[in-house]
């Protein structure tokens, strides 16, 4: 075995990939939200329309795509093998155990908060990327050019409650699943300082309640603005 392959699938390696990987999911969420800002937009959805035709028509974005899911696979499997590693290293638990005492509840389910997202995101995918990507969208005319309307796919959508509701319960986990994340990434990739530490962890914080809130607020305001219509 060479020494690139001993490196990557020892715990430390397999811990450096899932820290890499997540901060890389962190830039992809940050993208992703500015763009569906665009929802909030008064003009029928033109803008989203747009935004959504140049994301699923440009040859670079498309590319991203491709180390996009290979970002999202590689996470999750290192993280898959390291929570088995875990276990099998301590296949009992301890007769005393107050594991409050020393770690948050995020950090302690970082298992469970992964399994729901991952849950959220096939359901996600399944109902907009696939529409968008592989046809069966209604079309719409935007400055005489004809768009596939996602934007009206996306309304329709968040105004079915139970659909509402997994994704709220999708961006509550992430959201847990940041606070951990975050800081625990700088931590594994070495960046701890005595004078930036608190700095990256109360950015860890604001990132992990912000960005999951700002999500969920595009299907609740969708959802109650058509419940007071």
């Amino acid at each position: 075995m060479s020494w690139f392959s001993k490196t990557f699938t020892s715990t430390i390696g397999r811990k450096l990939l899932v820290a890499v990987t997540g901060l890389f999911l962190c830039s992809f969420l940050v993208v992703h939200l500015v763009g569906n800002l665009q929802l909030f937009k008064d003009d029928g959805g033109a803008a989203f329309n747009v935004y959504s035709h140049f994301m699923a028509t440009n040859p670079i974005i498309r590319t991203m795509e491709i180390v996009l899911v290979l970002g999202f696979l590689f996470h999750i499997y290192e993280a898959l093998v390291l929570t088995r590693r875990n276990k099998a290293a301590r296949p009992t638990e301890y007769a005393y155990n107050r594991p409050q005492d020393n770690s948050n509840w995020s950090s302690r389910n970082m298992g469970l908060l992964g399994t729901v997202i991952l849950v959220f995101l096939i359901i996600h995918l399944w109902n907009f990327f696939v529409p968008a990507r592989f046809g069966g969208l209604e079309g719409v005319v935007v400055e005489n050019v004809e768009y596939d309307n996602l934007y009206l796919k996306v309304v329709q959508s968040f105004e079915i409650w139970w659909y509402v509701l997994i994704y709220v319960l999708g961006m509550i986990s992430l959201g847990y699943h940041l606070y951990h994340g975050f800081q625990s990434a700088f931590q594994t990739l070495g960046l701890n300082h005595k004078k930036y530490t608190p700095a990256i962890q109360t950015f860890g914080a604001f990132f992990s309640i912000v960005v999951p809130a700002a999500f969920a607020s595009m299907p609740l305001y969708f959802f109650f603005k058509d419940l007071l219509n």
